[in-house]
């Protein structure tokens, strides 16, 4: 029997990790087993979409200064992850089972995930693997910076506790989805993100 955490919100599966670490594989999984409902929120779609906004509504603007892509990030990130967040706590408020699919790799996008959602029924999954590992399949993949996912490694991995942890290499992606399958049928508690602090 799944044991009912909140009849009014959604559980949030949080998975942490790296760019390339396998989170999406594993949401892919859990989204398309049958047992639990789940939606797959990834913050790359929203980019994505507010990308292809632009592109289909404003398709011949033309800019009358030339801005740096750092310039664009400052302006846009923020706004689309703060949208993002929002997302995810509607639908936990609507009673929907979410998986978040993202990387967290600032202090403010950690607070004010934090602030925001920390009062929610969270399922935090460290999701690894090593840094030599990262390296082949952004390789393999070809559509990822080679050292991004070491750029991030140092701040993704800066927790020492979750609720449950699932290595990449050692397991597949539809083991690692059975393994926290396993884990929300269990007794055991939800409890590893509520005892974080925000990070100063």
């Amino acid at each position: 029997m799944i044991r009912v955490i909140d009849v009014e919100q959604g559980l949030i599966v949080f998975l942490n990790g790296t760019s390339s670490s396998g989170k999406t594989s594993i949401s892919m999984e859990l989204k398309n087993q049958k047992e639990i409902p789940f939606h797959h929120l990834s913050v790359d779609e929203f980019f994505h979409n507010y990308n292809q906004f632009m592109d289909n509504t404003y398709p011949d603007v033309e800019p009358t200064r030339e801005l740096e892509d750092h310039v664009v990030s400052d302006i846009l990130f923020d706004p689309i992850v703060s949208l993002y967040y929002a997302t995810i706590k509607l639908f936990s408020e609507m009673g929907l089972n979410v998986i978040v699919d993202t990387v967290i790799n600032n202090d403010k996008w950690f607070n004010d995930f934090y602030d925001l959602l920390s009062d929610h029924p969270i399922l935090f999954v460290g999701v690894h693997c090593s840094k030599e590992e990262l390296t082949r399949r952004e390789q393999s993949r070809g559509d990822r910076a080679i050292g991004l996912a070491h750029s991030q490694f140092d701040s993704i991995y800066a927790y020492d506790e979750y609720d449950l942890e699932v290595n990449t290499e050692e397991l597949s992606s539809a083991e690692g989805a059975d393994k926290i399958l396993s884990y929300m049928k269990s007794d055991q508690e939800y409890s590893a993100f509520k005892k974080l602090n925000r990070r100063d």
